[in-house]
Formats: C-alpha cells, structure tokens, sequence
C-alpha cells in the first residue's frame, strides 16, 4: 500500500530491495537457530548488494525506508547524506515495544532487550523522518526515545479497496455469523473473545431464539494455548481454521454478519488499528472492536460500529448480543446495513494524501535549515 501511495506521489518511483522473509507469513514462527541464522544470513548478505544498486540510482530527494527499516536506516545514512537525500522511515511499529513489552519474547530490562532499546533509538534518531500507523502510536514512540517534536508522523495502513470492496448484508435468518481473524498475538485479546463466547453460550435461551456463530481463523505465538483454552471450554457455536490465503479473506468477510478487531486490554493494542480494521470497513461489514484513542482517530461508536472497554468478555458478549439482534430486527437491520455501507474506506489514495503531507514537511524543514 505505501509503495503504491508513492507512486501516486511520485510516478517515477524507483525501488531498490530485496526480501529475506520471503515465503513467511508470520515472522513469529520462525524458531530454531538453524531457521533464524538463515534468515540473518540473508538479511546481511543483501546490504552489500541494495548500496551498489542505491549508489547508481537516480537523483533523489527524499529515500523512503519501509516497515522492517532499522538496520536499514543506520546503514544507509552516509549515503542518503553523500547523495543528498533525507531518510524517511515507515518504522509503522516499535520493534522493541513488540518484542519486549507486548509479546513478551525478551525479558524486559534483559541485556538483549536494552541493546534492542538502544539500536532502535538510534534509528528514530538518524532517520529525518519517521511514520507510524496512528497518532497515538507516534505520541507513544516520541515518548519512548525521546524525540523532537516533528520528527514523528502518522499514515494510516489502509486497505486494498481492489480487493475489499463492499457487499451487502447477507440475507438470511438463521444465526448471526461473527468473524475473528488475525495472528494469535496477545495484542488480539484472544482470551477476552473466548470468554465472551463461553458467556454467551451459557446464557439462557432467549425467547426470540436469536444465535450467533463463531468462526476463528489464526495461527502465531498464542495459537496453542487459545486451541486449548477452547477445547477445555467446550465451545460448541466455534468453528476454528488455522489459515487462509490473503485472496480469500474477502469472500470470509462476504460471509459474515459481523467482524471482530482487537480486545487486549493494555499497551500496543490502544496504540494501533489493525490491518484488519481498514479492511472490514472497506468491505462494509459490521465491526465490534476495543476502545481506544487510534481507534477514534477512524471511527466513532454507531449503528454498525461498535466499541467496547477492552479486555472485558461480559461488555464484549453484551455487544456481540446487542448487534446481532439489531441485524436480526425489521427495523433496525436495514438501518445498521446502511451504516456499515457507507463507513470510511481508507484507500491509497488517502494514503498518498497523508505520506504526502510528511513528505513535504520533511522538505520544507529541510530546506529551512538549522
């Protein structure tokens, strides 16, 4: 998305990469040394060869680093400077906040995980420019490595509108399918969903004999300890696919009634919106997800759009209930299909809108000097 916002920017767009991770889906499940010394070995192996290839590239002001760019930043600065160019980089997420705080893979305060606090400072330091998915989550990361005021900026994620387009409503009567999907990451809130499942199926049967359907779609670093927290809870309205390929998430979202964000009830989660948030409300489809400052910079609480207090299953199964019922209802129904219809698509070319007002107050700060 952020390459094809540049371009819009720009048509003349040159790219100089290459991808080590390629063929990963999930960069959390590559364990074993063996596994991670051959994707350090390629992730080395290709600087030597992207410098060569930046040194004979055209004349440029502005480099644009993509998400992954740490070590990217440190390394290409004597020549972004040799060239004259300013380095702005999609940092789009702490690497020491998602490592060390949110899924917890590095003990904090460990001598690993402050080398990681002070490498990646060194790169919010060195880049002239620094993008984050939320104003929240640049507030945050200002905060963290004590940078100036303007040098963070935000630009949202987006989606594919190509490819998430709005459908209508199913129309059907019997249970309301509800949708989860996403990596199995503590920032999801996994345990609050389940619950929340587990409290609505114990509750007494209602007298409008309104149901709702689960389906969960993962896999990642929670993985194991959700499937067994649902087979000891004994969900009976679950249905559980460990994955699918991007192309058919569409179709899954088509077929659903409602689609779930995230409800982890601390850190990174009231810092983001989820890639999969833009999607569900480019493709027109009901959305509960946790309340949070990012949230509200997209969204406000409405018909199709509801927000709950994080990391609490009773006020999550509340809502689920809520909804499907106003979706179930003569009246109300075709009042939150409304809704959810018209919600804000955030397409590429709001993305080029956004990167191209941080990319002009780069230049223009640059341009006046100290």
């Amino acid at each position: 998305m952020l390459i094809d916002a540049a371009r819009r920017i720009d048509p003349d767009l040159t790219l100089v990469n290459r991808n080590p991770w390629q063929g990963i889906e999930d960069k959390s499940t590559v364990r074993g040394l063996w596994a991670r010394l051959r994707i350090a070995w390629a992730w080395l192996a290709s600087y030597p060869l992207l410098i060569f290839a930046y040194l004979r590239m055209p004349r440029h002001d502005i480099v644009l680093v993509p998400y992954l760019g740490n070590l990217d930043v440190v390394l290409l600065l004597p020549f972004a400077r040799l060239r004259g160019a300013r380095i702005c980089w999609d940092m789009f997420i702490s690497l020491y906040d998602t490592i060390v705080i949110d899924r917890k893979l590095l003990p904090e305060g460990s001598w690993r995980a402050r080398a990681l606090y002070h490498f990646e400072r060194a790169s919010v330091r060195l880049a002239d420019k620094v993008l984050m998915d939320t104003r929240a989550h640049a507030a945050y990361v200002r905060d963290l490595y004590k940078a100036p005021p303007n040098k963070l900026s935000s630009v949202w994620v987006g989606a594919e509108t190509a490819l998430f387009r709005p459908t209508p409503m199913p129309a059907r009567s019997g249970p309301v399918e509800v949708l989860f999907y996403g990596q199995f990451i503590a920032l999801h809130g996994l345990e609050t969903l389940i619950d929340a499942i587990d409290l609505i199926e114990a509750s007494p049967p209602r007298g409008d004999g309104l149901a709702c359907r689960f389906t969960i779609v993962g896999t990642g670093q929670e993985a194991a300890a959700i499937d067994a927290r649902i087979a000891r809870q004994g969900l009976r309205n679950l249905r559980r696919i460990d994955w699918v390929d991007y192309t058919e998430l569409p179709d899954l979202i088509a077929t659903s009634d409602i689609c779930l964000g995230i409800f982890a009830g601390e850190g990174k989660a009231g810092r983001v919106i989820p890639n999969k948030m833009f999607q569900i409300l480019a493709s027109g489809r009901a959305l509960i997800t946790r309340d949070s400052p990012a949230a509200r910079e997209l969204v406000e609480p409405g018909a199709a759009i509801r927000l709950v207090r994080p990391a609490d299953p009773r006020a999550l199964a509340e809502e689920v209930v809520a909804l499907a019922r106003d979706l179930r209802d003569p009246v109300r129904g075709p009042h939150v299909a409304a809704h959810a219809a018209k919600m804000p698509a955030v397409d590429e070319k709001l993305v080029a809108r956004q990167l191209a007002s941080c990319l002009r107050s780069l230049l223009q700060g640059h341009a006046a000097g100290p």
